[in-house]
């Protein structure tokens, strides 16, 4: 239709070899601060007996979400160690973990800027339409360009993938405190820093932990991808069932991240329940 073919093939190629070549000591810094951060967690874990560890989640499943809730957890991690998927479980855990600590660091500080700024949310918000619209299998290409195969690119994707709930909730959330309580606080003569910890986020907070609660379960959801780039945990044993058509052993993985994401939400979706009910 058009002979002028518009280069944008070689102008991506131009920017992520520029980027490559300027940042690469940066790029290797995060890798290996990822590293870290995944490694200590999942050796952290693994360093605990199943049965304690199985304990501790039950307990904590108990007082984020019931009993009921717990018996659930604590049925499903046995079965989960007795089939022989425990490592891996124990891997996905750590992956989602870390990808959920970029994941606040990041996503939190930017959502308050964007509450707290028209001119800023403006610009964001077609950002995040962008990246919420962008395929999950894309997230993968710069994540291995950039940082190779293994489980920190697999990190880096998880973390970008499950960003934008978590500041769209928070920019949502503070922007939703009733106008009176900020007025009062100005009242007051309350700083911007004190409005913001005093009033703004404790009002905002069921908003902003169900941006955590959505930002997690698709970071669980991502992890299980990015077994396509060498992140292992429970995504390698369901893509090794699909590669070999052996259903049984993809069923097993599968049944585990289910029973890892039901035991999540429950607990994040019990922190917002427990913070309201101490207001």
């Amino acid at each position: 239709m058009f002979s002028y073919r518009i280069p944008l093939r070689q102008w991506i190629t131009t920017v992520v070899e520029y980027l490559e070549r300027e940042l690469g000591p940066a790029f290797d810094g995060f890798s290996a601060f990822v590293y870290f951060l995944v490694d200590n967690l999942k050796e952290g874990m693994l360093f605990l007996p199943p049965i304690v560890l199985i304990l501790l989640i039950a307990a904590l499943t108990w007082y984020m979400a019931g009993w009921k809730n717990s018996i659930v957890a604590f049925l499903g991690l046995l079965l989960s160690e007795n089939i022989g998927l425990w490592e891996a479980f124990v891997e996905t855990l750590a992956l989602v973990l870390s990808a959920e600590i970029l994941v606040v660091t990041v996503g939190l500080p930017l959502g308050i800027w964007s509450a707290r700024s028209d001119r800023f949310n403006s610009i964001l918000r077609p950002i995040l339409d962008f990246m919420q619209t962008m395929p999950a299998f894309v997230y993968l290409i710069p994540a291995v360009m950039f940082f190779g195969l293994g489980l920190v690119p697999g990190v880096v994707a998880t973390f970008v993938f499950a960003l934008p709930p978590l500041i769209r909730l928070t920019n949502l959330g503070i922007r939703q405190v009733p106008i009176e309580l900020v007025e009062a606080a100005d009242a007051f003569g309350a700083t911007e820093m004190q409005k913001l910890l005093k009033v703004q986020i404790p009002v905002a907070r069921p908003t902003i932990l169900a941006g955590v609660n959505q930002s997690i379960m698709l970071g669980l959801s991502m992890v299980v991808i990015a077994a396509m780039i060498g992140a292992g945990g429970l995504g390698e044993d369901v893509l090794r069932g699909i590669q070999r058509l052996q259903v049984g052993q993809g069923f097993e993985a599968g049944l585990v991240v289910v029973i890892l994401a039901i035991i999540l939400d429950r607990i994040t979706a019990g922190l917002g329940v427990r913070k309201n009910a101490a207001k």
